[in-house]
């Protein structure tokens, strides 16, 4: 099989997760870059602005308003931080945890769904070839970059 027809299917995979995924959070009023923010709380635990715009590399400027639109819904809360009292962590409140929560049992409720009839050989090959090209996608695109001088050359 060509490597053509995985990228199609990878695309039309791609398309259909994202219609499903900006469905169910426009029901709730979240877009996907405020769900990244939700989500790096979720696993990081209270953050500060800058490690949440370094996580989703985006300028400070964009995290704040990112944050001002997840603590006007009542996603987040900004709180003083214990050791520092000129920096502020960005925290999840009862309402933002308890999307995540959701989210994350949706999630595995859905990939179980997604492998279903798949016997166990089949869907761990399936997840071999999925993580070779993330890793393979992931490689190419440094390498694009690095030719484009978007990113340092590599240490010897």
């Amino acid at each position: 099989m060509s490597s053509i027809h995985i990228l199609d299917r990878l695309l039309a995979v791609t398309a259909l997760l994202q219609a499903d995924q900006d469905r169910e959070l426009g029901r709730i009023g979240l877009t996907s870059a405020r769900t990244h923010v939700l989500w790096v709380l979720h696993h990081d635990g209270p953050s500060t602005q800058i490690h949440l715009a370094d996580a989703l590399e985006v300028t400070p400027r964009n995290m704040t308003g990112l944050v001002d639109a997840l603590a006007a819904t009542g996603f987040v809360r900004r709180m003083p931080k214990p050791d520092d009292r000129r920096a502020v962590l960005v925290t999840l409140t009862e309402r933002g945890l308890a999307v995540m929560e959701t989210m994350v049992r949706e999630h595995g409720e859905l990939d179980a769904a997604l492998l279903q009839r798949l016997d166990r050989e089949t869907a761990e090959a399936m997840t071999r070839g999925l993580d070779h090209v993330t890793a393979r996608l992931t490689a190419l695109l440094e390498e694009h970059a690095r030719a484009h001088g978007e990113l340092p050359e590599e240490s010897a």
